[in-house]
């Protein structure tokens, strides 16, 4: 079978702290060759003259709720994972909150399963923990998988753990890089009665910060990261909201031998408690969108180092279900789409530099969940590849907005940057707004 071979000619490359001019040939699935003159061999080369663009290694989401199976009403893999190619995102691990939810290795082999036939992006999923199913957790194949999952905050269903004698088990039992969605329960509890003694279920939508408040956030985290201390277990705290937590973390250690990471989503990087007021629930989030210092301090442990992974935490409802009142109006929202361009309004803004955001969205994330041959524009790496041009506007409309539940948090805004090409295992699988119908997607695979 003769491999087809594809060269994308005078890129501005972004990868590894550098951005420099060249080309990039690809051959099958891989990068065969970087320099900055390539000379194509063959009329069979397909071309590509990237001429004033930059080329990203493609993003890596670590955090995404695609609905499926049980909730697909809201969204699922092949339509959100659409979106994420359009965004720029060429892999994803995605959440185990579905129902069924993936607490088994059945149900969790189930949704490999939809992805392999429906997904657009590279995937893996997340295993659940829960208060009774250490044993599924044990047969977990750290190779196949991305992770553990374990919500120390009820964002989602019943897959609370809130048992501090099974959580130190798990947290002793697992190799795997163990994720938390990090929020204490009876803090919430307590805020919410108050509030709903005070409201009914009408409570004020920028109250949410304040039922789901600072110290919600701290106390859980602050205890997650003592538990991981005392085991040795190797912890990522996903969607940091507030600035005391960053202070949990530290910069002195290089990623690869960091036993505690953290995250930081776009919406929190972007909104504040300022927006609730034109937003209403549509930035309703688990945390909670909290200050402007919060945002601040967020970008500043960003940039600093201890914050590791820019992610989304996509989670797509529909715009009925958003419009309830505040006890009935689910958090989460769609983000896939919009989350790199959001990040480049960032570098245009000077708040971030192209570098950074390839760090922390691309290369970080394959470092932290050991991921094989993905993130980096390197020889012999699959060809995951983005082409951004920096300058060419566009505005965010109901018309162009790819998530099944139609609707985004950035709607009506525009963005200077936009996304043109994304290639995928070496297969253009998106061209100026057009999808290719070839399915080159695979299942991630992990260096463990």
């Amino acid at each position: 079978m003769i491999k087809k071979t594809t060269l994308i000619k005078n890129a501005k490359i972004v990868n590894e702290g550098t951005i420099f001019n060249g080309d990039i040939l690809i051959e099958g699935e891989y990068i065969k060759e970087i320099a900055h003159l390539i000379s194509p061999k063959s009329p069979d080369v397909l071309v590509y003259d990237a001429e004033g663009k930059y080329v990203l290694p493609g993003v890596i989401d670590d955090q995404v709720h695609f609905r499926e199976p049980g909730l697909t009403h809201k969204g699922n893999i092949e339509t959100e994972s659409r979106a994420a190619i359009a965004g720029g995102i060429t892999s994803f691990i995605e959440m185990p909150n579905t129902i069924p939810q993936a607490t088994t290795i059945e149900k969790l082999e189930q949704k490999f399963e939809i992805a392999a036939q429906t997904s657009s992006a590279n995937y893996s999923f997340m295993f659940g923990g829960t208060n009774d199913n250490l044993e599924e957790i044990l047969k977990v194949d750290a190779k196949a998988v991305a992770g553990l999952k374990i919500f120390l905050g009820s964002s989602t269903g019943n897959m609370l753990v809130d048992d501090p004698t099974v959580l130190e088990h798990i947290f002793k039992s697992t190799d795997m890089v163990i994720s938390v969605h990090c929020e204490d329960e009876d803090t919430i509890r307590k805020n919410l009665k108050a509030h709903i003694d005070q409201f009914g279920d009408d409570i004020p939508i920028k109250n949410h910060p304040i039922i789901r408040s600072e110290e919600a956030c701290y106390l859980s985290s602050s205890q997650a990261i003592a538990l991981a201390k005392k085991t040795g277990a190797r912890l990522h705290v996903f969607h940091l909201s507030t600035g005391k937590e960053t202070k949990l973390f530290t910069n002195k250690v290089p990623l690869k031998d960091k036993k505690i990471t953290a995250e930081v989503c776009i919406h929190h990087l972007w909104f504040s408690d300022e927006d609730y007021d034109k937003k209403g629930t549509l930035i309703k989030w688990n945390p909670a969108v909290k200050t402007k210092s919060d945002r601040d301090q967020l970008w500043q442990a960003l940039l600093d180092g201890r914050i590791d992974v820019i992610a989304t935490d996509h989670a797509p409802h529909t715009k009925e279900e958003k419009n309830n009142v505040y006890t009935k109006a689910p958090s989460g929202g769609p983000l896939v789409q919009h989350a790199l361009p959001a990040m480049l309004e960032m570098y245009h803004k000077e708040k971030i530099a192209l570098e950074t955001i390839v760090e922390k969205m691309c290369h970080n994330p394959a470092i932290l969940f050991q991921i094989e041959k993905r993130g980096y524009i390197k020889e012999g790496y699959f060809a995951d590849l983005v082409l951004v041009d920096l300058n060419n506007p566009w505005t965010v409309t109901k018309d162009n907005i790819l998530y099944k539940c139609g609707w985004s948090p950035f709607e009506g805004a525009t963005f200077k940057s936009r996304i043109t090409h994304t290639f995928l295992n070496g297969t253009l699988v998106y061209h100026n707004a057009k999808f290719s119908a070839v399915k080159a997607a695979k299942r991630l695979t992990f260096n463990r």
